[in-house]
């Protein structure tokens, strides 16, 4: 079962939430409500969210001041944040959106369409970070396991670094279709930029598990954090 990925709705009108909940239901991932910023902040505490969608105009902390909490949060610095907003101050007004941190500034009324096209693309890069790290994760614990001296029903060593290269090519080839989607829909330059990180993640991950290889080399490999 693949676990779904958690965005993040902040906004103090219920009714601009239950809106973004009509369209985004669409994408069949969980939506989580905040009806201000404290609450946005007190969810992100415990919960890993893969985009927030954050109203500007709220009573008491604004967007602005909420998105500069989050960035300022080692935890929570990187999850992407669309603001939405009701009003278009002009250049400036835009500026200080992006200069708070948000990878894209949308005003209301959006068309739904677009909404939900940018959402599902930082949904899906987060669900591929997941999985590289998943992956990743699964060869330390091997390699950790070979290095105490496990034995016996284990995988001997080659036939594990075969299995988890297969893996990470299953990996490698979902993200380079979806580096070539963001290239054929001119997609946002955040959203390029962070599937461009997400394609040297896995070239690290690669070049480890290479070093792992039977006549490889004495070097040690270090596998990207």
């Amino acid at each position: 079962m693949v676990q779904k990925a958690k965005i993040l709705l902040v906004d103090d009108r219920p009714e601009n939430l239950l809106a973004l909940e009509a369209i985004l239901s669409a994408l069949d991932q969980t939506l989580v409500r905040a009806s201000s910023g404290e609450e946005a902040l007190k969810a992100l505490l415990t919960d890993d969210f893969a985009v927030i969608l954050l109203d500007v105009q709220m009573p008491g902390m604004d967007g602005f001041e909420t998105a500069a909490h989050i960035k300022r949060r080692e935890r929570t610095r990187d999850i992407p944040i669309i603001f939405l907003t009701a009003i278009n101050h002009g250049p400036h007004h835009t500026f200080r959106g992006y200069a708070a941190g948000a990878v894209d500034y949308i005003s209301k009324p959006f068309d739904p369409w677009v909404l939900r096209a940018k959402v599902s693309v930082f949904v899906e890069l987060y669900m591929k970070n997941c999985k590289l790290r998943e992956q990743a994760a699964l060869l330390r614990l091997q390699l950790e396991g070979d290095g105490n001296g496990s034995a016996g029903h284990e995988k001997e060593p080659a036939g594990l670094l075969a299995e988890l290269s297969a893996r990470l090519a299953a990996v490698e080839e979902q993200a380079e279709a979806l580096s070539k989607q963001l290239d054929d829909e001119s997609a946002d330059a955040a959203a390029v930029a962070t599937a461009a990180h997400l394609e040297r993640k896995l070239t690290g991950l690669r070049r480890a598990l290479d070093a792992l290889e039977p006549g490889a080399g004495s070097g040690v490999a270090v596998l990207p954090s």
